[in-house]
């Protein structure tokens, strides 16, 4: 590339970039409004009488709500297109966080109830990044793509970096019911924007110029995911075994991030002892973390394909970052200080988070038309991994004290970074209907 291209490409216009911030704040207000559970826990388990494993099955009713929703909500997008579907998501789930803080004191059946709205509530936040990578497959050239996932879930680390302060904020002057009202608030807002300034596709939006529509639509893989009418078969996405070892890393990955986003407010404040105010200011060091490694390991990741390829490139981010993971995790059970402790758990999840853009940006460019069904079986195994450490930390944590149950995790990421030394970024999805790849289907 000569020295004269970054500078052509800046012309073509940006408004690719303006959908792809559109995505990452809707994904920060999705993650503010599943964090705040997590933030207003101890307050919640004294006001609806519920135990720690009672809360952790309710923390583990959203993700499975959410996990299995999952390939639906990806097949969902491929169908109806992504902005349909993400803004009657945002609508779901402000409704439903609303309706979270309607539970009353007291009421003898709150755990059924906490646990049906919670659920639900999963259900219609699973379309948010199934639905955020098939826009991403419509607008973002495939070079770019690295970057733009980075970014998109910066949006995770900001909204539940947010969500501690904040909620923390006003629990202090209110109660956390009030939280979460202001948090579905927030919600309609961040609705009412991705209504006036998303499209569906580049050639729909009115602030797209010529010359940037043209850029969009000179990557052959960005193109295939635009024209192609036909969708992949679930046979073709499951069976596959690059899609099947993305789900196995991916729920790893999912494994130690949801520790982050259930039980590390309740391990900083309950088990290391760090009173409200701290335990808030401290909560947000491993999402801000996450915020600043997601976009950077993107970038890395864009600078390294061109010159060493995708092997190299998308693979070896994700490699390093969980297996940096698993060592950081594993160096804060072993530290005494808690504010240490918090610091060097933030490193890990900020190592986990390089690896982020990795999983979405090659799911994008197998799944091309069908990018949405195939992240949403992948995801699908992201969240069961959040739904199983939701579950069982308190349960491991019982057993074999709560270093123990981080130990697991750093195993986890292990696992996931395992996984990675085999996965062939420059593998196609093969369409067992027609034995075309899907790149084929669409070009034919």
């Amino acid at each position: 590339m000569n020295g004269s291209a970054p500078a052509a490409v800046a012309r073509v216009g940006k408004v690719r970039w303006l959908m792809v911030f559109l995505v990452f704040a809707v994904a920060a207000v999705s993650y503010l409004d599943r964090a705040n559970i997590s933030i207003a826990a101890p307050h919640i388990k004294t006001d609806l009488g519920l135990s720690d494993r009672q809360l952790g099955m309710v923390f583990s009713a959203f993700v499975f709500g959410y996990a299995f929703t999952q390939p639906f909500a990806g097949r969902l997008a491929d169908r109806f297109g992504p902005y349909k579907v993400i803004a009657v998501g945002i609508l779901w789930w402000s409704v439903l966080t609303s309706a979270t803080a309607l539970i009353p004191a007291g009421y003898a059946n709150a755990l059924g109830l906490m646990l049906a709205v919670r659920f639900i509530l999963g259900v219609g936040e699973a379309v948010i990044f199934p639905a955020g990578n098939r826009l991403v497959a419509s607008w973002i050239p495939s070079q770019e793509r690295g970057l733009a996932n980075g970014l998109i879930f910066a949006g995770v680390g900001i909204g539940a970096g947010i969500a501690p302060p904040l909620i923390t904020r006003v629990m202090l002057a209110h109660d956390w019911r009030t939280a979460f009202q202001i948090t579905a608030v927030i919600g309609l807002v961040a609705l009412v924007a991705w209504m006036l300034m998303a499209r569906e596709k580049p050639t729909g939006h009115p602030w797209v110029k010529p010359a940037e529509l043209a850029y969009i639509a000179s990557d052959e893989v960005t193109q295939a995911a635009v024209d192609s009418p036909r969708l992949a078969s679930w046979g073709s996405i499951i069976l596959n075994k690059q899609v099947a070892l993305l789900t196995l890393s991916y729920f790893c990955f999912g494994y130690v991030a949801w520790i982050f986003f259930t039980w590390f407010f309740t391990y900083l404040s309950q088990v290391r002892g760090l009173d409200l105010k701290s335990s808030g200011i401290y909560g947000m060091l491993p999402f801000i973390a996450m915020a600043l490694a997601s976009p950077a390991g993107g970038w890395i990741s864009d600078r390294l394909c061109p010159r060493f390829g995708k092997r190299i490139g998308r693979c070896a981010p994700a490699v390093i970052g969980m297996a940096l993971t698993a060592v950081f995790v594993t160096i804060a059970t072993q530290v005494a200080d808690a504010r240490l402790a918090a610091v060097v758990l933030a490193l890990g999840s900020g190592s986990l988070y390089l690896s982020q853009s990795a999983f979405w940006t090659i799911s994008a460019d197998i799944g091309r038309s069908s990018a949405g069904s195939v992240s949403g079986v992948m995801n699908m195994g992201s969240q069961l991994g959040g739904a199983t450490v939701a579950a069982i930390t308190p349960i491991l944590a019982e057993s074999l004290g709560w270093s123990g149950s981080f130990l697991v995790a750093a195993a986890a990421a292990v696992v996931g970074a395992i996984g990675w030394m085999f996965i062939d970024p420059t593998a196609a999805l093969t369409d067992s209907r027609s034995k075309k790849t899907v790149v084929e289907t669409a070009t034919a």
